[in-house]
């Protein structure tokens, strides 16, 4: 499911995909209406057939097979096998359509059930309108309305259709039964404000607007938001690539706004306002999702920010940045508190409209009042307590029993995850304040972004959990100590991946390990690694850490910036090959074309940068690192409608390497570029070689 096609528009609230266990399933239980929160809740659900005999028993859906399926960023279609008839679905922001199409020439009427699973729903004639209990117990409304008269409506109970206008229960269904001479149109609007406002936000969206419009119509709007990047040369694979993985970046987070109210997730109440955007695995998507909005849509990113901001302020008792905000409120999953991240970079690259003085407020908040334990939502305790007093995270020694009540049983303490994120999170704290003339804050928290170093072996050159008198965890294995997903230590990912885990001071990485040479070798070793165990045992113990490359795990966003090192230690050419290697190694464009968890765009923006030519590899620095691109020309048209330009001729698998360049027509010999030089456009021209050169070898560092 984390890679499932969804159909949506850009950011929009209404989204779906097939109502199966997994893509290759050959069943599909129905056809989808709405998704909660990704991946894990869905509501209400449309069964339509022409199979069913009067008299006899109606399901409350119905399970089939399918065929002819076609998915497209704006549309869905699929044979509902055996029962023949045709759906077909478009959506618009908060509403959709489906084309129910019978097969004319077999016997039988159709019928349309409307399932809330769990709630209630009433018919009136043509209209259907209900509500379904999702997610943390939160309300989602319905409303529908077919386009011509039924032969027959009513509510379902006990398999069969009752004259009542209204059911409620775990399996409350309206059912509409129509002659099969003619296709029909079932338009619905969803809300989380209330049946009323979901019918308000169909007929402004879609009331009038037959299907095949409809359809243009939201073709139209995908393309609008693509368009915004164009690529030239390359091949049609690495545009389909490239263009899959742009989509990506826009299924998450989903705006909540419905014609001026919006429903917060804190506070579960509903205020006046445009926006309020949720479902962000920000975890994920501070890495280079985030960034890559802000060059696309300034006063989206925002309005995102602000989103957070919001959250925090009308979250009573918990005021501080969410983690991982939802529509069901902040889950506060995985560890640290990297939204300070997202609005570091935005204040870094002069993204207006944002109070960032409340998102310092609320972010430092996130960090010193929240507990640091992983997954939870508590106040801060001990964890805290003792990282502020010794620069590190105490872990445990195999065997030893938890005793915090404040860390979760399977997620455990992470404690060099946690240490290193919490370290990165300080930086970003420390650039606020700067920006906002926070002095003595800004050199606190800059002093605290240096424990990343409490925890560095210089024996190993590997970050290694200490327990709470200072010492090493001994004996310790770097690719399988810490239990399921090394959560006893990391997270999801070994040793291995939290080696590199110092996004902000990568210059004093370079020097914990001895150097550039040191350094380059270290990465080298990472790429090249054994697994230690044959993949079925390995992956036992690391389910998470896909995508592998000796060490290295392509599927999971700690991984993502790793190639990029190199340019930090002399060697860009390494990256310009490792990254080319990577993307073609694991990025295709059919069904395994994703080596891991695809998150709301955290690892589609890594292809998506990466394919342009350049990354993000510390957001909050405002300095992007180059790579190599794959193509030929990438135009990137920004929000002011400046230009950023990306010319590489010639560029391919055989051609990689970069020998010279040129930005906005200046000698550019460092494979770095900062937000300021492109912000109000810029015309960065690659010579591409065959063979690597000595281009770039005297980096700057962040």
């Amino acid at each position: 499911m984390p890679t499932f096609p969804t159909v949506h528009l850009p950011n929009g609230m209404m989204r779906v995909y097939p109502e199966r266990g997994s893509f290759t399933d050959s069943r599909v239980n129905g056809l989808p209406l709405f998704v909660v929160n990704h991946r894990e809740c869905k509501a209400f659900n449309l069964s339509a057939a022409q199979s069913i005999a009067p008299g006899s028993e109606i399901p409350y859906s119905i399970v089939t097979d399918y065929d002819n399926e076609t998915i497209t960023p704006y549309s869905y279609t699929t044979d509902i096998d055996g029962q023949n008839i045709r759906a077909e679905y478009t959506p618009s922001r908060h509403s959709a359509l489906y084309r129910l199409t019978p097969d004319a020439s077999q016997s039988g009427d159709m019928t349309v059930i409307l399932n809330a699973r769990n709630g209630e729903m009433n018919i009136d004639g043509r209209t259907m309108s209900g509500f379904q209990y999702s997610w943390g117990g939160i309300k989602v409304y319905i409303y529908a309305e077919a386009d011509r008269d039924p032969l027959s409506a009513g509510v379902l109970s006990q398999g069969a259709v009752s004259t009542a206008t209204s059911g409620t229960g775990d399996e409350a269904c309206a059912v509409m039964t129509f002659d099969s001479s003619a296709p029909v149109v079932i338009r619905y609007g969803v809300s989380y404000i209330d049946a009323d406002q979901a019918r308000r936000n169909m007929q402004s969206e879609i009331a009038g607007l037959d299907f095949d419009k409809a359809v243009k119509q939201a073709r139209k709007a995908w393309n609008d938001e693509l368009g915004k990047i164009t690529v030239e040369g390359g091949t049609e694979a690495d545009k389909e690539v490239f263009y899959t993985a742009l989509y990506r970046c826009y299924e998450r987070p989903v705006d909540l706004g419905e014609q001026g109210r919006y429903f917060n997730p804190a506070d579960r109440k509903v205020y006046d306002g445009d926006h309020h955007y949720t479902d962000d695995w920000l975890w994920d998507t501070y890495r280079a999702t985030h960034p890559l909005r802000i060059l696309l849509s300034e006063s989206q990113e925002a309005d995102m920010i602000n989103s957070l901001i919001d959250y925090a302020r009308h979250s009573s008792g918990q005021p501080w940045l969410p983690t991982f905000p939802a529509v069901s409120g902040d889950s506060h999953r995985m560890n640290c508190n990297h939204g300070v991240a997202v609005v570091a970079d935005a204040l870094v690259k002069g993204v207006k409209g944002v109070d960032y003085a409340d998102a310092y407020r609320y972010g430092k908040a996130a960090i010193e009042d929240k507990t640091l334990a992983p997954w939870r939502n508590s106040r801060a305790g001990y964890l805290n307590k003792f990282y502020r007093d010794h620069g590190y995270i105490p872990a445990l020694h195999p065997g030893e029993r938890e005793t915090l009540d404040e860390v979760d049983g399977w997620e455990k303490r992470q404690a060099v995850a946690v240490t290193l994120g919490t370290s990165y999170d300080d930086w970003c704290l420390s650039v606020i304040a700067d920006r906002l003339g926070l002095a003595d804050e800004a050199a606190y928290y800059a002093a605290q972004s240096k424990n990343y170093r409490n925890l560095f072996n210089p024996a190993t050159s590997f970050f290694h959990p200490k327990d709470s008198a200072g010492r090493f965890i001994e004996p310790f294995d770097y690719r399988f100590s810490g239990g399921i997903g090394a959560r006893d230590y990391y997270d999801e990912n070994n040793g291995w991946t939290y080696r590199w885990d110092c996004q902000h001071d990568i210059p004093g990485l370079i020097e914990l390990m001895g150097g550039d040479e040191r350094f380059t070798s270290n990465l080298d070793d990472t790429f090249n690694e054994w697994l230690g165990k044959n993949k079925y045992e390995f992956y036992s113990v690391l389910p998470d850490q896909t995508g592998n490359v000796g060490q290295f795990t392509m599927g999971n966003e700690p991984s993502m910036h790793i190639p990029y090192l190199y340019n930090y230690a002399h060697a860009p050419w390494r990256t310009q090959r490792r990254v080319r290697q990577l993307i073609r190694q694991w990025f295709r464009p059919d069904v395994m074309g994703v080596p891991g968890d695809e998150d709301g765009g955290g690892l589609s923006s890594f292809v998506v940068f990466s394919m342009m030519g350049f990354y993000p590899v510390t957001p909050g620095s405002g300095l992007y690192t180059i790579g190599t691109p794959f193509f030929d020309k990438v135009k990137l048209r920004m929000e002011n409608g400046r230009e950023i330009v990306i010319e590489a001729p010639g560029t391919s698998d055989d051609c990689k390497y970069i020998v010279d360049a040129t930005l906005s027509g200046k000698k550019l010999d460092k494979p770095f570029f900062t937000h300021d030089d492109i912000r109000n456009g810029a015309v960065i021209k690659l010579k591409m070689s065959p063979r690597h050169s000595i281009w770039g070898c005297n980096p700057i560092r962040n």
